[in-house]
């Protein structure tokens, strides 16, 4: 039976088409969402073709928008009342995408987040070294600069409510992979209930993220993240910044400009 409440989107930047493939005809089987919906950035036509025969409607760009612009491109799109996204690579398991929907369906979460560094979750094969110490030390800091506080803040499974989405929608501008941060920080902004979900994580080789490059530019994400959520909640000194400033345009009028 299909569930008329819950829309998926998956964002890809040159996936590996069979396991996509395996993992949106998992998802079919066990979620069975009313809507799955592939949002591709600057596919080859061979990609595009082989993924027509899924269970799943493609939608592709030209050019290399970033994870988080694919994703709110497809929340767009979305007309169910809970809009779920997962990572192309698999990583989160099935059962565990199941989990991340729960809070929100069973406990009235405005937000749920899967977490890979939960005290919980299950970790079938690590990240490298590097990796772990840099995503450590990253949520850490998350922790203490943001108004919610979790173990983990980009693993790739998020679940929100239309009615939550709604709200934050107009308050997202980060394109690439801080775009998770950015969503928490804005959802803890405007008080929303968030649920850490402990998730089936394994690590997958192939990940288009530099943890040494990109961790100065997610330094810098995370700090304008702090500042437009704490804009949002009135801080006067952050509101006062904000009015000097000219402001970028949301994500929600970038997808429209185009």
């Amino acid at each position: 039976m299909t569930d008329p409440n819950l829309g998926l989107v998956i964002p890809a930047y040159d996936p590996d088409i069979e396991k996509l493939s395996r993992y949106v005809e998992s998802i079919e089987a066990w979620l069975n969402p009313a809507s799955i919906l592939i949002e591709i950035d600057a596919p080859r036509e061979s990609t595009v073709r082989e993924l027509r025969s899924l269970p799943a409607d493609i939608e592709t760009v030209d050019r290399r928008r970033g994870k988080g612009a694919a994703i709110t491109d497809g929340f767009e799109q979305l007309e169910t009342d809970v809009l779920l996204f997962a990572d192309a690579d698999g990583a989160t398991t099935v059962g565990s995408l199941v989990e991340v929907v729960r809070p929100i369906e069973r406990d009235g979460a405005a937000l749920a987040v899967g977490s890979r560094r939960h005290p919980e979750a299950d970790i079938a094969d690590e990240q490298t070294v590097v990796r772990q110490v840099l995503g450590d030390g990253f949520s850490r800091l998350a922790g203490t600069l943001l108004s919610v506080e979790l173990h983990d803040y980009q693993c790739g499974a998020k679940a929100i409510t239309a009615e939550a989405w709604d709200t934050i929608r107009h308050h997202l501008y980060e394109p690439g992979f801080a775009w998770d941060v950015e969503l928490i920080a804005i959802a803890g902004a405007f008080d929303l209930p968030v649920a850490e979900v402990p998730v089936e994580w394994e690590d997958q080789p192939g990940s288009s993220v530099d943890p040494v490059r990109d961790s100065a530019r997610m330094f810098r994400s995370l700090v304008s993240s702090r500042h437009r959520a704490r804009r949002i909640a009135d801080d006067r000194l952050h509101s006062a910044i904000a009015d000097r400033r000219a402001q970028p345009t949301p994500l929600v009028e970038r997808g429209q400009e185009v």
